[in-house]
């Protein structure tokens, strides 16, 4: 059964060994790489540039929030009127969130967000969420204890 939608980017075998290498370690040479998929470096090279410039991956540096003294996480559930697109690219703008997926059921809208303390938050929710044309009710999930993230989930 065949999955994809027309005009998605398909990834053969070679692409995706290589987008598992770099999951595995993203500072794993071209070189390295090519040796363990049976490519040149050039070709590794090639085809990483291709995935990034289709949008398929991102090579980046994930940070630890509590490490960079962001204490507190929390989803927030968005129930909206009006078009929720255009809501979603006003969320999108606001630095302290990090994520924003439009939804169907109790919500429309949830965003994550990373913020130094309750108090930005509070800050956050009254002052830049809330306040957004259209915003009817939020819902506040704070995050006690995170207890896994990751971002390998591979290319199936």
């Amino acid at each position: 059964m065949n999955h994809s939608r027309p005009g998605a980017f398909q990834l053969d075998e070679l692409s995706k060994a290589i987008i598992e290498k770099l999951q595995a370690d993203g500072r794993r040479s071209y070189a390295g790489i090519g040796k363990a998929v049976g490519l040149s470096e050039a070709a590794v090279r090639q085809r990483v540039q291709r995935m990034v410039d289709a949008g398929v991956m991102q090579i980046v540096a994930v940070t630890d929030p509590l490490q960079l003294g962001f204490a507190r996480q929390a989803m927030i559930g968005i129930r909206c009127t009006g078009d929720t697109t255009k809501l979603a690219e006003k969320l999108a703008q606001i630095e302290s969130v990090d994520y924003v997926v439009l939804t169907a059921g109790s919500f429309d809208a949830i965003v994550e967000v990373v913020c130094e303390d309750d108090d930005s938050l509070l800050e956050l929710l009254n002052t830049k969420i809330r306040a957004l044309p259209g915003v009817i009710s939020t819902e506040t999930l704070v995050y006690l204890k995170l207890v896994k993230q990751q971002y390998n989930w591979g290319t199936r």
